[in-house]
């Protein structure tokens, strides 16, 4: 059986394989997918490739023996995904900016630094060994020795992790100079924060996927990825971004939600309000990317049910809730877990929103009270997109997903008051493979967008 596109979603545990025809044409169509358990620890990912691709063939109404593609894509979070270090010169300017960049094309950050970096933090670097390592550090034409020192440091790891520069482009020339005389792998691009609160983060996030795609098969268990994959490999996280910007074309302004087992991802994409924007006191990336390590609805389910209260739970689901995790399974297999699941998903979703979004702030001073913005303005969002397992799947996820619309009942945060956002769901799941998609195919993965992710009583 012949297949347009087959895309590969490599996650720590499962490998999924969507597969997609009429890519070239104006009906492009989801045809169906296949898993099987990620094959990094037998040191060889193709294997649990193939075996999606097998399962896959069974899973087709005529269930081919074997199936041809023409083109064969991947997003990865196996392996730990794409780890990955920030350094600038100042927190809140260059570190954050550079962080954003990083969040926003999938990364997980798992060190971030200021200024001049010590010997602690080399030997924390060599530690955590990160696949990627970014570099930025003072404004255009402004302070040059933090990067420059901080270049220098850093062709001395014994962790050979490629690095990427995006800081004073004054320092272009030393900065490739010093990697080139240490053999080191350098990427450079724009500063990514190039003037006092301007963010410029497309153009590194870019590059990111560039590097990822690039150095992702020295990742343990990935070194025969390319004997299948013809076509571009990102990170997970990232073609998530990617698709939600590609959603923005055709909705506007949007939030997107996915609950999972360990982490709760947050995606939006919006200006915010201009109102707004006269109070804010610090640069905000137009498209937003945070992820929350302690929400999760399996493995960070009993961390979250302390979080939120056993006693608010069980009075939420009229359960005692202990009991119900002697035998807590990542698929609900009794109704009193899927309640327990249920309500642990709208307050992960609950409180990963609250996280990502701004409030309002005010100071007194001598002139009286003054008022300020601080964090991500999402006043102008009409659109919550629901992806992930937990929120496309759970029979109860309307009434979270309704609930997740209202929590700005006190208009406190930069969020949009009850009724005014309407609930998107990805139906099949796909927003990842759509994100990755739309690299090559444009035009279809827009089309497909409005095939799959639909509303309650209807399409896009």
């Amino acid at each position: 059986m012949k297949i347009d596109v087959l895309v590969a979603e490599i996650g720590s545990t499962t490998t999924i394989v969507n597969a997609f025809n009429g890519v070239e044409g104006k009906n492009p169509t989801f045809i169906g997918s296949g898993a099987a358990p990620t094959s990094v620890m037998e040191g060889d990912v193709a294997l649990g490739l193939r075996a999606a691709i097998a399962n896959l063939c069974q899973n087709l109404p005529s269930q081919p023996t074997d199936v041809e593609y023409g083109t064969f894509l991947a997003t990865s979070s196996a392996a730990g995904g794409l780890r990955m270090a920030v350094h600038g010169l100042v927190y809140d300017m260059t570190v954050k900016a550079g962080q954003e960049a990083a969040l926003g094309a999938g990364a997980n950050i798992h060190m971030a630094t200021a200024g001049p970096l010590t010997d602690g933090d080399l030997a924390q670097l060599d530690s955590i060994s990160p696949n990627l390592i970014l570099l930025a550090g003072g404004t255009d034409y402004g302070d040059r020795e933090c990067a420059l020192t901080n270049g220098k440091l850093l062709c001395s790891l014994k962790n050979q992790a490629p690095v990427i520069y995006c800081g004073n482009t004054q320092n272009h020339a030393a900065i490739r100079a010093m990697f080139d005389a240490a053999g080191r792998q350098l990427y450079v691009t724009e500063n990514v924060y190039p003037r006092l609160d301007e963010l410029n983060i497309e153009p590194v996030r870019r590059l990111i996927h560039q590097a990822f795609e690039e150095h992702i098969t020295t990742a343990p268990g990935m070194e025969n990825i390319r004997s299948l994959i013809s076509g571009p490999i990102m990170p997970t996280p990232g073609a998530v971004m990617e698709c939600a910007q590609l959603l923005y074309e055709e909705i506007g302004d949007l939030l997107v939600v996915d609950v999972g087992g360990a982490t709760t991802d947050i995606h939006s994409v919006t200006h915010g309000t201009e109102e707004i924007s006269l109070l804010q006191i610090a640069a905000e990336p137009f498209a937003k990317r945070t992820v929350e390590g302690d929400l999760g609805v399996y493995i960070n389910a009993r961390n979250l049910a302390e979080m939120v209260g056993f006693d608010k739970l069980a009075k939420e689901t009229g359960l005692d809730i202990a009991p119900i995790f002697e035998d807590y399974r990542p698929v609900p297999v009794s109704a009193e877990q899927l309640a327990l699941t249920t309500h642990l998903a709208y307050h992960a979703a609950a409180i990963a929103i609250t996280r990502h979004t701004g409030t309002l702030r005010h100071t007194y001073g001598a002139t009286g009270r003054n008022t300020h913005a601080t964090g991500k303005d999402l006043t102008a969002v009409r659109h919550l997109v629901a992806t992930g397992g937990a929120l496309t799947r759970l029979p109860d996820r309307h009434a979270v997903l309704a609930a997740l619309c209202g929590i700005n009942a006190g208009g406190v945060m930069l969020y949009p008051k009850p009724g005014r956002m309407n609930v998107l769901e990805d139906t099949r799941y796909i927003m990842a493979s759509i994100g990755v998609l739309s690299r090559e195919y444009h035009d279809a993965a827009k089309l497909l967008l409005r095939k799959y992710v639909k509303q309650s009583n209807g399409a896009l």
